[in-house]
This record gives structure tokens, C-alpha cells and sequence, in this order.
């Protein structure tokens, strides 16, 4: 009789990095470690920390008493992330670092430094795929992977295999990770959170209705505040909760596609591929202003800002080699609250001024009656420079911006607003 291969039960993981931003900054001043630390504020220049350098001592020996306290913050800037003890306290990424010094005005304040990010983040993605080739990056500091036909990766639902790159990692930088194991991408991600910072967790389909149902529905990535607090009128507050309604229920109450997908996640089903190359779908560039900025006091000055995020977004998007034809704006506003919209033109663009004329017509739909405190452009709907679709209408690309660089700043910043 013939030999009958059962074909492998699939196994995919998402690793997260832990608090991986403050880790690496650990690393540089391990004298920090069990502290409160937050990251943000602005970029890393000159490290005031240096400051204080003894003669002849490393970033190791620099006292802790002579690091800035977020206490003595002032400014507008946001934590990119902190470490596991400021979290404690309810300091978290994307807060504003002054409304972070009221929980906890002890915490230590480090700049954010993205070139040190970066080089950490290629090192583990390297060791990773030395391992298991077949990733999907997801980020500076989470990626998937597909264990299914690796070797261990079977083996204890996979334990052994997020055992061995979880080590690997850890021997070549010094950072830990978390990693959660799953049928499909969806649980992974889910289950990688279960047993932070450091862990392992092993999901099996069986696994449904004890560990994922209870959880609330906001841990699904994809459904946001928005769509949480709709579910909450419906008194839907966990996955099992989503779980227990019926198909058309939620296609009538949410519509056919979110409807639709929310049935799905709430059964644990999900059967996107671990991609191991993606194109990007859209670009943007924004900035946070020192000071609230308005439309009438500050024309000028926000048609200048404008003027130059358009030019750098058409450099990211020329130096990448994209064009795009959906163009937006975003606004933050005093209150914190945001404003979007965005226009698609008829030929795909890397033209600044084409992207700034777009983006002009995009902020006539939007109130400017409150002050700002962020304005941001975006480029969507990209294809690649060269290819078939970007040929059939793309805009010239240099000769426009030569005659946007041409124009004087007056009347490029006369149009706006």
C-alpha cells in the first residue's frame, strides 16, 4: 500500500518586538533598566545626556539623576513609546508627552532616534529569515511568519521553532520579543500579546472559544473605537459576544463588506498568505506644529509648511520610484480632533506641484475655523513609476517640479486656504 503524507497543519506567528523602540535605547544606557522611560519628544540631535559624560566613561556610566525628567517637560511633542514601567502608570505611544507628566512625572525622557531603530530592526529581521524565509514585514518591530513547512516549525504548535528564533535574536542583540502561534495570521496576532513581554503562545483552532471569545472585540486589529463603540450600543463587547450574532445581522447593521468581515474574525477564520514582498499603497509626510497655527493668523506660515511637505512627499515618492493618483490632506485640530479628506485625479502623479495644487482643492471641503496643530499630505493608490498603468497618464514629473521650485514663495503660498 502506498505511503499517504498528510499535508502539514498550518502554523503561521506574528513576533512583536517588546517595548522595542526603549529596548534598543537600553541597550545604549543599561543604567536605566526597571525605570520609567519615555521616547519621544523630537529627534535625536545632540543627546543632552552627553552633557554629562564622564572623562573617559562610556554612555554606561552617565548618572541617572543627570537624565531629563518628563516632569520638567515642556512642549507639544508625543511618546513614541516607553518602557514597561512607565506603562504602568498609563503612559502610553501617541500621548502627548505633557498629559504623560501628570501620571508619571518621574519618568526619564530619552529623544527618539529612527537610524538606531532601523538598524536593530534589519539585524532581527536577518536572523529571522536565516530561520524561517518565508516573512512578512509588518514594521520596524513585528513581522509574520509562516512556520508551516520549516523545520520545528510543527513541533509543539510551533513552540519550538518560536523558541529558537526568540534565543537567536536575543544572543545577537540583546532584545526580546514576543511571538504568538497560530492557524492564520489573525490568531497570531491576537495571541501574541497573551503573555508579553518575552512570551510564547501557542493557538490552536480548538483553542476559539476559551481564549479568543473573551477577549474585547477592540483587540481585533481593524476595528476601531468607531466601529467598537457601535458594537457596544448593540451590546457587543467581546469576540465571543460578535461571535453569537447572525451573519445578516451584522451585513444589515455594519454593511456587506465590514459585516461580512466581522462574522469571519469572530470565528477565528482568516486565510490571508504570509506575504513576503509588498508594495506600499500610499505615502505621506506630516508635521506637529510647535504652536497652534490658524488658517487667517497664519496663512503664510501654513502655506509655506504646506508648500514644502508637498515637495518632500514628491522626492519620497520620486526617490522610491512611485507614482500615485488619490492625493489627501489631514488635519489635527486644537481640540484633537482630525480631519481627512482626499481627491483622485485622472493620471497617476509624483509632481509637487500637481500634488499641492490636489491638496489645495482637498483642504477648500475641510472647516478652518479652529486653530491646527497638524497638517499632513498623502499620495495613494501607488503603482510603480515604470509600470504599465503609471505610462498610460503619468505627469511629467520633473519639469514640474522645476517650475514649482521656479515659482516665488508669495504666490505659492497665496492659494492656500
Amino acid at each position: 500500500m502506498a505511503d499517504v503524507t498528510t499535508a502539514p497543519i498550518r502554523r503561521i506567528a506574528h513576533l512583536d518586538m517588546d517595548a522595542f523602540y526603549a529596548s534598543v535605547e537600553l541597550l545604549r544606557y543599561p543604567q536605566l533598566k526597571g525605570l520609567p522611560v519615555v521616547i519621544g519628544g523630537s529627534r535625536r540631535r545632540v543627546d543632552e545626556a552627553l552633557r554629562n559624560l564622564p572623562e573617559g566613561g562610556t554612555l554606561a556610566d552617565i548618572p541617572v539623576e543627570t537624565f531629563p525628567l518628563l516632569k520638567d517637560y515642556v512642549g507639544r511633542g508625543v511618546i513614541t513609546t516607553a518602557t514597561y514601567p512607565a506603562r504602568q502608570f498609563g503612559v502610553g505611544s501617541a500621548m502627548g508627552m505633557m498629559k504623560a507628566a501628570k501620571l508619571c512625572p518621574q519618568a526619564l525622557v530619552l529623544p527618539v532616534d529612527f537610524d538606531e531603530y532601523r538598524r536593530y530592526s534589519r539585524q532581527f529581521k536577518q536572523i529571522i529569515t536565516e530561520i524561517a524565509p518565508v516573512m512578512e514585514d509588518r514594521g520596524v518591530d513585528e513581522v509574520y511568519i509562516d512556520f508551516t513547512e520549516v523545520p520545528g516549525g510543527q513541533r509543539e504548535g510551533g513552540r519550538v521553532l518560536a523558541r529558537l528564533i526568540q534565543k537567536s535574536i536575543f544572543e545577537a542583540t540583546g532584545l526580546s520579543c514576543s511571538i504568538g502561534v497560530a492557524p492564520n495570521k489573525l490568531l497570531a496576532k491576537l495571541a501574541s500579546e497573551f503573555d508579553k513581554p518575552n512570551g510564547i503562545s501557542i493557538v490552536f483552532e480548538s483553542d476559539l472559544q476559551t481564549r479568543i471569545w473573551p477577549l474585547p472585540c477592540r483587540k481585533v486589529n481593524g476595528i476601531g473605537p468607531k466601529a467598537d463603540e457601535k458594537l457596544q450600543r448593540h451590546e457587543i463587547r467581546t469576540i465571543g459576544e460578535l461571535a453569537s450574532r447572525e451573519r445578516d445581522w451584522l451585513i444589515a447593521t455594519f454593511g456587506k463588506a465590514t459585516g461580512g468581515w466581522m462574522h469571519e474574525v469572530a470565528w477565528g477564520r482568516d486565510d490571508r498568505p504570509v506575504v513576503t514582498e509588498s508594495e506600499p499603497i500610499s505615502m505621506s509626510r506630516e508635521t506637529t506644529f510647535d504652536r497652534d497655527l490658524h488658517a487667517t493668523r497664519d496663512r503664510a506660515e501654513l502655506g509655506a509648511i504646506f508648500t514644502h511637505l508637498c515637495e518632500k512627499l514628491a522626492e519620497d515618492l520620486q526617490r522610491k520610484g512611485y507614482v500615485g493618483k488619490t492625493i489627501g490632506i489631514k488635519l489635527r485640530y486644537d481640540d484633537f480632533k482630525i480631519a481627512t479628506r482626499d481627491q483622485t485625479i485622472d493620471r497617476f502623479t509624483a509632481d509637487g506641484k500637481e500634488i499641492r495644487h490636489t491638496a489645495g482643492q482637498c483642504l477648500k471641503r475641510v472647516p478652518l475655523a479652529r486653530s491646527l496643530r497638524l497638517l499632513g499630505v498623502r499620495v495613494g493608490a501607488l503603482v510603480k513609476a515604470d509600470s504599465a498603468d503609471a505610462r498610460a497618464g503619468t505627469a511629467s514629473v520633473m519639469s514640474g517640479q522645476r517650475a514649482l521650485r521656479a515659482e516665488e514663495p508669495a504666490a505659492r503660498t497665496a492659494s492656500l486656504f
